[in-house]
């Protein structure tokens, strides 16, 4: 299963072979115009607008003899409307999520296997998690041609100036808790350092005050290098790091010290990664299309020491008691008995502005 193809406003790319780390991997999909993908996803990032009226964020309409359409609208009040379709056999779905604001980052996953004839559209909440769900019968496998065009030729498409990116991939990509770390993020282990990639379940990772702790799953997870999982490159030496490391946007750092103390009055904070970025100690980094995020799962969502700096492992809450969710995600193959259940942190989780006079302050 591969990425085959990703556009925003300045780049377009399609390879039915497989896009950057994904690269040779994709299934054989047939050759000509009439290659089909019977079992895939769209992805769509997205930006909530400010004017609270009904916004086309995408729309494509193919021409003779497949027809396809692919529009994708929001409404007010954080809600999706999607219509797919071949001439006159047109599907909609719709869904919405609860407490959106406006500059909100929502992102959009269609998925289908036409063999299975099904499909579902999500709509998760960048930063939270938050996930509202619609389920389809009855899809159609999509046409490549088709794909090509909609994907390569921005003139026959018209995409909305909120939408960050759009990418193909030929899986039924996951929605839910998302690995935040780069494979060669170095953590302490009792026998020292060792990039998150080297890492297997069953090994142990240092903890600060709780010693060493095993690694109950490792999982990993290929996404389009855009919008929200465009990689952050944290710089040494600031907040304590001995080396630069990459880590996702949605990665938190554990940060005290007694400005912290001073300027929250706690011992310690969360700071999401994208809220650091400054230009001197947090900056995008510039990457290929695609990059490859590693995840490790610990029994109690502890913190491991990275380059020398603590940061908040994956976080799956009790997803393990809500099914549909725990089956829509990556963690879906894995026993749920063997998963454990994470309690929300204790430590507060800053806000952009906070988070940019706490880094502002490290910075000077």
């Amino acid at each position: 299963m591969a990425w085959i193809a990703l556009t925003d406003h300045s780049e377009q790319y399609f390879a039915p072979a497989g896009l950057g780390c994904d690269a040779g991997r994709a299934p054989a999909l047939g050759k000509g115009d009439d290659a089909l993908l019977v079992r895939g996803s769209l992805v769509m990032e997205v930006q909530v607008a400010s004017d609270g009226k009904p916004l086309q964020l995408f729309d494509y309409k193919g021409a003779p003899p497949w027809r396809f359409r692919l529009s994708v609208q929001a409404i007010p009040e954080g809600g999706v409307v999607l219509v797919m379709g071949f001439g006159g056999d047109v599907q909609h779905a719709a869904t919405r999520l609860e407490r959106v604001g406006v500059g909100d980052a929502l992102r959009v996953t269609v998925s289908w296997d036409a063999p299975l004839r099904w499909a579902r559209l999500a709509l998760e909440h960048v930063g939270t998690g938050r996930i509202a769900m619609s389920d389809m019968s009855n899809p159609k496998p999509l046409p490549l041609s088709e794909l090509r065009q909609m994907m390569t030729r921005c003139g026959q498409r018209h995409m909305n100036r909120h939408v960050k990116f759009l990418a193909i991939s030929t899986a039924i990509e996951p929605v839910g808790p998302m690995p935040t770390l780069t494979g060669h993020v170095p953590l302490a282990t009792p026998w020292g350092l060792r990039d998150v990639a080297q890492l297997r379940r069953g090994d142990v990772v240092h903890c600060g005050d709780r010693g060493g702790v095993p690694v109950l799953h490792k999982l990993r997870r290929v996404v389009p290098a855009r919008g929200s999982f465009r990689p952050i490159r944290l710089r040494a030496p600031y907040f304590g790091l001995r080396r630069d490391i990459l880590v996702s946007p949605d990665q938190r750092l554990i940060i005290g010290g007694s400005e912290v103390e001073y300027m929250f009055g706690r011992e310690r904070v969360l700071v999401p990664a994208r809220h650091l970025v400054n230009g001197v100690s947090a900056i995008y980094a510039q990457v290929g299309t695609t990059i490859a995020y590693h995840g490790l799962i610990l029994p109690g969502c502890e913190p491991v020491q990275a380059a020398g700096t603590p940061l908040e492992t994956m976080f799956i809450g009790r997803i393990r008691r809500k099914p549909v969710l725990l089956k829509a995600s990556l963690l879906a193959g894995l026993d749920r008995n063997s998963l454990p259940e994470h309690a929300l942190s204790t430590y507060p989780v800053l806000r952009p502005f906070e988070a940019i006079m706490l880094a502002e302050n490290r910075a000077a």
